[in-house]
This record gives C-alpha cells, structure tokens and sequence, in this order.
C-alpha cells in the first residue's frame, strides 16, 4: 500500500466530518488546503439524475465564468479567407483549412478549444475520431461552429467553460485557481451550477441535481449544500 505523504495527511484530516458546507465555507477549506507547490485548480464535480445514453436526457452546454477560469486556453479555428483574418486578430493560436485538418491527422493536437465556420464542417468532420473522444468537436449548439469567430475566440479565451455530462451522469469543471478571491471563486461555482440547472433535459425525471462537491486539483473534495450553490 502506499505511503501517504505529510501534506496529504494533513488535507484529509482537515476535511473529516465536513459534508455539505454553504458554498463559502466549502470555497475557504479548499483554499486552506491546497498545499501543493503550483497554483491548482479549484474544480467543481455535479452528481445529476440523468442517464446520458439516452438522448433526451443528455446535458451539455457552455458558461461564461463571470471570473474567468485563470487557465490560458489555446484555441484552433478552422476558417478561410476574412473569417480566417477575423480569427487571428481575436487572439486564436491556430488558424487554417486543409492545412489544420492534416496536423491534427497527423497527431499534432495544441489546442484546448476548437471552432468552425459553418463552411469548413465537411472538412472538420472527418476528425470526427480523433476530436470527438477528447471533447473537441465544434459544436453549433455550444457556439463553436459559428460565423462570428472573432466573438467565439474571445469567449474561449475570457473564461468560457463548456461541460458534457459523463456515462455517471457526472459533470465537471475548472471554476478558476486557488489564487483567486473567495468571493470570486464563489460566484464562478454558483454561475456553473446555474449554467447546469437551465440545461436541465426534458427527459430528466425526479431530482436533478443530486450532489455538489468541490475540491483542489491534488486536494480532497467536500461536499457542498445544494440550496446553498443554488443561491444568486
């Protein structure tokens, strides 16, 4: 069995017998206890009462974090011509056509979001396997299949959060970094919950949300008050 380190120990008894904590008291243990030598992220875990292989019970959507997420995200545009122009100066790190499509064939994958102009779908969709597993494939029902690129390019990079409910009916996130204020880390949680709530599917049926936790990139998590994340 392996050894637990010091600092492990430590973060674990601190969080022994706290479950469902107001948002605040959740946000400030976290903090407290971050320990490790970078500054990690504060991420966010929903248990919801959906089973995603069924259609209508999928969850999927986008938030813009009203506090950024502190991660710099890296962003690929397929597009051409103006489109292409409008991308680059908006900040994406990848702009391009056929080009874009044989790099990312070939394996090469730097970047973290990926968006389309509606005319580059046919090209884009034969990276069908190799985008779709990691969560990459421009979508128009989450924005990144658009004709306002520049727009898409700056929401990816000014803390836009996508999320996609798992097999589990798990849900999970990056809600910013444990630098950030509390307060501004407890808006960013409860703008997620929020952004989740209204993509409640039709085919969901009894309670959906059934659990919120929150923990540190290499911390325990705890337990948060559902009422309490579902407070504006």
């Amino acid at each position: 069995m392996a050894k637990v380190g010091k600092r492990v120990k430590a973060a674990r008894e601190a969080f022994v017998g706290k479950q469902n904590l107001t948002v605040e008291e959740a946000v400030e243990l976290v903090k407290a206890n971050a320990t490790a030598n970078f500054d990690e992220t504060v991420e966010i875990a929903m248990k919801l009462g959906v089973d995603p292989r069924h259609a209508d019970q999928m969850v999927r959507g986008v938030v813009n974090l009203p506090n950024g997420t502190g991660k710099t995200v890296r962003v690929a545009v397929f597009a051409r011509g103006p489109k292409a122009d409008e991308a680059t100066a908006a900040g994406a790190d990848i702009v391009g056509a056929e080009d874009l499509m044989e790099t990312i064939q070939s394996g090469k994958i730097e970047f973290d979001r990926c968006i389309a102009t509606p005319d580059m779908m046919p090209i884009v969709g034969r990276l069908g396997k190799i985008l779709g597993p990691r969560n990459l494939m421009p979508n128009p029902k989450i924005g990144t299949v658009t004709m306002d690129v520049a727009e898409a390019v700056k929401s990816a990079k000014g803390g836009q959060v996508q999320f996609k409910a798992e097999k589990a009916g798990i849900v999970h996130a990056g809600i910013g970094k444990v630098s950030f204020d509390s307060a501004k880390l407890a808006e960013n949680l409860r703008a997620f919950v929020d952004a989740v709530a209204k993509a409640k599917p039709t085919g969901a049926k009894g309670a959906y949300m059934k659990g919120v936790s929150v923990s540190s990139s290499m911390g325990p998590g705890v337990t948060v008050d559902v009422t309490s994340a579902t407070q504006g």
